[in-house]
């Protein structure tokens, strides 16, 4: 016994450091891409550092209190929230109900699955300068055919009031895709001996075993495809940098970020905005999860 102890102690000890030496290299990717970076942030968030500048000082909470007295910052975050509210139920719900509809197709079900998923896999930048083109007030093929049905041209990139409706629409064009191939995989995991079963319970009607098999069966796969539509639709910049390059009635939180840090150089201000934006999604996150966290049948 007192032989032995020694041996496996040290054991004991060279399985600890092959186990410190195997997580090492994922710790100092976690350091040096989140943990540094985050502490880098929460650093300048509370000076007047500007890009190129030589010297800085401490300004503590004047960012933060800047931010929610700058109108444009807020008028920033009205329209992300504005655009959110419009992405996020459209995009969830339509992206079922067409995956409802290709999963019964049989022989052209993987000809949709493409075609409703080719969009994930285009650049957005590219994207949107073709929407650039389809939205055209006189030249594209959308107010064509408004004037053929007898109506007036419609700015769809012009008045400020369609500018967020309008590039929500070409979000939930993106995200369509994706949250489609999810739910597809959801109901695809769905044993189908609950459908037989509560068929022989009476339950014929589609809309009656959608809403006591499918829909419940379905928890954990919405709860995640609202978590990450919404952090998609708060991370919106490609198509206002594309599209209106943020002028009036556009400006949304990330292009608002974009221009303080790199147009204006106020790296500071753009530092304690950044933490502001990063505090608002992971509440969402946590927020969501926690609350339909409850109602998800595993």
């Amino acid at each position: 016994m007192t032989a032995a102890a020694p041996q496996a102690k040290a054991r004991r000890s060279s399985m600890a450091r092959r186990g410190i030496l195997f997580v090492l290299p994922a710790v100092v990717l976690l350091l040096a891409i989140y943990i540094i970076p985050m502490i880098v942030l929460a650093i300048f968030s509370v000076t007047d550092y500007q890009l190129g500048a030589l010297s800085t000082k401490f300004v503590g909470l004047r960012n933060f209190q800047k931010a929610f007295s700058d109108p444009v910052f807020l008028r920033a975050m009205a329209n992300t929230v504005l655009y959110a509210v419009i992405v996020i139920p459209v995009g969830v719900f339509l992206a079922l109900g067409i995956a409802l509809l290709v999963y019964n197709r049989k022989r052209s079900r993987a000809f949709w699955e493409v075609a409703y998923f080719l969009p994930v896999t285009a650049t957005l930048v590219a994207m949107a300068t073709v929407f650039q083109f389809l939205l055209h007030p006189s030249l594209g093929p959308v107010n064509a055919a408004i004037k053929w049905m007898g109506f007036e041209p419609v700015g769809f990139l012009s008045n400020p009031s369609l500018l967020i409706p309008t590039m929500a629409i070409i979000g939930i064009w993106q995200v369509l895709g994706f949250n489609m191939v999810l739910f597809l995989a959801g109901l695809t995991a769905i044993p189908k001996d609950l459908h037989e079963a509560i068929r022989l319970d009476g339950a014929r009607n589609p809309i009656d075993r959608f809403l006591n098999v499918t829909w419940p069966m379905l928890g954990p796969t919405t709860m995640f495809v609202i978590v990450t539509t919404s952090i998609s639709a708060f991370k919106v910049f490609e198509t206002v940098a594309v599209l209106t390059k943020g002028r009036s009635g556009s400006e949304v939180l990330l292009f608002a970020l974009y221009l303080e840090g790199f147009e204006y150089s106020n790296t500071g201000y753009a530092a304690a905005l950044t933490l502001i934006f990063l505090i608002i999604v992971l509440i969402l996150s946590i927020g969501q999860t926690l609350h339909m966290d409850r109602k998800v049948h595993y």
